[in-house]
């Protein structure tokens, strides 16, 4: 299992992915799920994973040897005219990959399925977010639905619905989405440290602030602590049930 957010402001997009892919007793697997193309002052676009490890992987390395070599498949991720573009490459590709593992009849939303979250900006466009299926359809952000979860996303959601405000900026979106990948973290084992959070600033064409997350992290540890402290303040501030 995993847990990634995309999540759109009006200052830009901010990404954050876990790296378990596999928890159990005595079996933990670290992954990288956040993957980034740029081309500074042209695009920057970022990917991040969830499902199974083989297929995702398979997308992953075929969008990026075809973005290598040009040759192969055009356009590619670095030749794509827009964001919307970008969004069908990448589903065409996960229906490929796929198609290509999957036994004779074998449903997408099987043992082979894999999400996927896209965002990014292209020189003459609007940074824009999808949501990729393992059926190769997609879905974008709009004002009501301003941010996108893959994986394990039932814990980090409600901090997401109660708290999102677009005009945030970087540093409250990043807090946000603390809070959110610790409620996960303690509720779920199958998601797990390190974190990979990303900035890209709108029209910045660059990649922004990159950082990895780990137990260590001096301000996750303030956030979850606090967090922690917060929520056992504000229970013991309500009203007992009268009897």
């Amino acid at each position: 299992m995993t847990y990634c957010v995309g999540l759109k402001i009006d200052s830009g997009l901010v990404f954050m992915s876990d790296t378990r892919t596999n928890a159990g007793i005595d079996s933990i697997s670290t992954y990288r799920k956040m993957h980034i193309w740029e081309e500074p002052g042209e695009r920057v676009i970022v990917l991040m994973s969830a499902g199974n490890l083989a297929t995702t992987q398979s997308v992953v390395s075929l969008l990026d040897e075809r973005s290598k070599a040009v040759a192969e498949r055009s356009p590619t991720l670095l030749e794509t005219p827009s964001m919307y573009q970008t969004a069908k490459l990448v589903g065409n590709t996960v229906r490929e990959v796929i198609a290509q593992t999957a036994p004779e009849g074998q449903r997408a939303e099987s043992y082979f399925n894999a999400s996927f979250i896209l965002g990014g900006q292209i020189r003459g466009t609007e940074p824009r977010l999808f949501h990729i299926y393992p059926e190769g359809n997609f879905i974008e952000s709009t004002d009501d639905t301003p941010f996108f979860q893959v994986g394990e996303t039932k814990y980090g959601k409600p901090i997401l619905v109660r708290a999102y405000d677009r005009t945030m900026s970087f540093a409250e979106t990043a807090k946000l989405l603390m809070v959110s990948f610790d409620s996960t973290l303690k509720s779920n084992l199958s998601v797990g440290l390190p974190l990979d959070m990303m900035f890209y600033e709108k029209d910045s064409y660059r990649v922004g602030l990159k950082k990895r997350i780990g137990a260590d992290d001096p301000y996750y540890r303030t956030v979850s602590d606090g967090w922690s402290n917060a929520l056992k303040s504000a229970f013991k501030s309500l009203p007992d049930f009268p009897l």
